[in-house]
C-alpha cells in the first residue's frame, strides 16, 4: 500500500491508512477537535490522491478497527457478499467513484460487497454535486405498515414533541402536522421522560390517533430501547423499536447498548409489534457523536458515521436519518460543514441499502442559520432523500434545536414537485387536505382533526 505522494516538489507521507482517510476529510471540526485532520489544503489534497489510488483490498488488508477488538467491525465483516467483493477487490477506490457516477450501473448490487470504510472512502473523493449524483440514483423501498422510498415521495416523520410529554399538547402538535400532509413516515416522539409507564402512554396516544384517523402511517417512541422494549412486553402498540447507533463498539456501549441487545430487541420487535411489514426498526445517528464519548480511536468521524450504516443495514431497518447538526460546532462548526455532511451521510446511508432520512437541524450556537436549513433541504430533495423530519414552526421545543417546520416540508415538495407516500397521498385527499397532488385550502387548519374520529 503506497502512502505517499509528491506535490510541487513536496512529498507528503502518511503513516497509516486510518491518518490517510482523516486527512483526506472535507475540513471539520470533529476531526481538528480529535487532532487528527488534515493541517492545510494541501496536506488534505495529497491524502485524498493517495486514498484514490488506494485498492478496496486494502481496506480488508489493513483494518482501521480489527474485527477481533470491535463488535461493529465484525458485523461489517460478516455482512459481506464474498462473491462481489473478489470481482471488485482489486478497483481503486478512484475506480469506485468512477462507477458510482456512471449510468446505470446496480449501486445496490454491488454495495453487498463493500466494507462502511470502502464505502466512506468514495464519499471523500466526492464533490457535493457528486453525492447529490450518486444518491439520487438510489432507490430504497421499505415497508411496516405503509410503504416509502418510491420514486418522486419525499416522506416525512412528525416530530410531536412537548416538554412535559403531555399528551394534550403532543396531540395538538400532530394535528397540525396532519394538516399538512406531514407525518406518512411515523410519528415519532422524543420523550422527556424515559420510563416504561409514560413510553407506554405515548404510544398508545399516537397509536389511538392513528386509528382514530384511520391514518396510514406507522408509530414510535424514541426512548432507549430498553425502555421501549418494557413497554412492549407490556401491550404498548409499537409499530417500529428504535435506537441511536454509534460506529464502534465502545460508543455504543455508552449509549448503553450491544450487539446482542439489538439482535434481542430485534426478536421483540418481530414478535410483538403492531406492523404487518417485515421493516420494522428506526436508528438514527449523526457524525460526531463517538468524539463526545471518547470511543473514536483516533478515526476519522466520516468513516465512524459510515460503520453506523454498516451497522444498522444487518437488521433491515424501514428507517434511519443522521441527525446532521444536531450535537453541536464541536463536531460541524458551520453551515459549510453542516451542508457537506447532510450530503455525505445521506449517500453512505443509501449506498448501504438504507432507507436513509436526515433531519435537517442546528442547534443554536453554531454558525447556521434557516437559510442554511433550507439549501440544504433543496439539496436533499433533488438527492432523493427518503424522508426528513418536521417540528412545529421549525423549533422543537423539547430538545432545544431548530429543524424543518411542517410547512417548510410541504414548500419543499410543491418546489421539487415531490408527493407524500401514495398510501397518505390518498388518505389527504380523502379527508381534504390534498387534491390532485396539491394542498387545498383546508391544508394548516389543525381543528379539522379537534372533533374526534374522521
Amino acid at each position: 500500500m503506497d502512502k505517499k505522494t509528491t506535490i510541487l516538489g513536496k512529498t507528503y507521507q502518511f503513516r497509516s491508512l486510518k491518518e490517510i482517510m482523516a486527512k483526506a476529510n472535507e475540513e471539520r471540526s470533529g476531526d481538528e477537535l480529535a487532532g487528527i485532520s488534515a493541517e492545510n489544503m494541501k496536506e488534505r489534497m495529497a491524502a485524498k490522491m493517495v486514498l484514490a489510488d488506494l485498492t478496496l483490498a486494502d481496506f480488508r488488508n489493513h483494518p482501521l478497527l480489527p474485527a477481533e477488538e470491535d463488535e461493529v467491525s465484525r458485523v461489517i465483516e460478516e455482512s459481506i457478499d464474498e462473491s462481489i467483493y473478489r470481482r471488485i477487490k482489486n478497483w481503486s477506490v478512484a475506480e469506485l467513484r468512477e462507477y458510482i457516477l456512471s449510468d446505470g450501473p446496480d449501486l445496490l448490487g454491488i454495495s453487498k460487497g463493500l466494507t462502511s470504510e470502502m464505502i466512506a472512502a468514495a464519499a471523500k473523493i466526492m464533490s457535493n454535486l457528486d453525492l447529490i449524483q450518486a444518491a439520487s440514483k438510489i432507490k430504497v423501498e421499505t415497508h411496516c405498515q405503509t410503504t416509502i422510498g418510491q420514486p418522486g415521495v419525499l416522506a416525512s416523520r412528525a416530530q410531536p414533541n412537548h416538554p412535559a410529554d403531555h399528551l394534550q399538547g403532543m396531540r395538538a402538535s400532530l394535528y397540525e402536522a396532519l394538516s399538512y400532509g406531514i407525518g406518512d413516515a411515523v410519528i415519532g416522539i422524543n420523550p422527556v421522560i424515559d420510563t416504561t409507564d409514560n413510553i407506554y402512554a405515548l404510544l398508545k396516544e399516537t397509536k389511538q390517533i392513528i386509528n382514530d384517523f384511520s391514518i396510514p402511517t406507522q408509530n414510535c417512541v424514541l426512548s432507549h430501547v430498553t425502555s421501549q422494549m418494557r413497554a412492549i412486553v407490556k401491550g404498548a402498540p409499537a409499530d417500529l423499536i428504535f435506537q441511536s447507533l454509534a460506529g464502534t463498539q465502545k460508543g455504543n456501549e455508552s449509549f448503553g447498548i450491544s450487539v446482542s441487545l439489538l439482535n434481542e430487541a430485534n426478536a421483540l420487535i418481530n414478535e410483538l409489534g403492531t406492523a404487518t411489514g417485515e421493516n420494522r426498526w428506526y436508528f438514527e445517528t449523526g457524525q460526531g457523536s463517538e468524539l463526545s464519548s471518547e470511543s473514536h480511536f483516533g478515526i476519522d468521524q466520516v468513516t465512524l458515521e459510515a460503520r453506523c450504516y454498516g451497522l444498522a443495514r444487518i437488521y433491515k431497518p424501514f428507517l434511519v436519518n443522521t441527525v446532521v447538526g444536531f450535537i453541536g460546532p464541536e463536531y460541524l462548526y458551520d453551515s459549510k460543514q453542516v451542508i457537506r455532511a447532510g450530503l455525505e451521510d445521506h449517500f453512505m446511508g443509501k449506498m448501504h441499502g438504507l432507507p436513509m432520512g436526515v433531519d435537517v437541524c442546528y442547534t443554536n450556537h453554531m454558525k447556521v442559520d434557516q437559510n442554511d436549513m433550507d439549501n440544504l433541504s433543496a439539496l436533499l430533495g433533488t438527492a432523493g432523500v427518503n424522508f426528513v423530519i418536521g417540528v412545529p414552526m421549525g423549533d422543537d421545543c423539547m430538545l432545544n434545536y431548530q429543524s424543518l417546520s411542517y410547512h417548510d416540508i410541504a414548500t419543499l415538495r410543491s418546489v421539487l414537485r415531490l408527493k407524500p407516500a401514495p398510501e397518505f397521498e390518498s388518505w389527504l385527499e380523502k379527508v381534504g387536505i390534498m387534491e390532485s397532488g396539491k394542498l387545498t385550502t383546508l391544508a394548516g387548519n389543525p381543528a379539522l382533526f379537534m372533533g374526534g374520529k374522521s
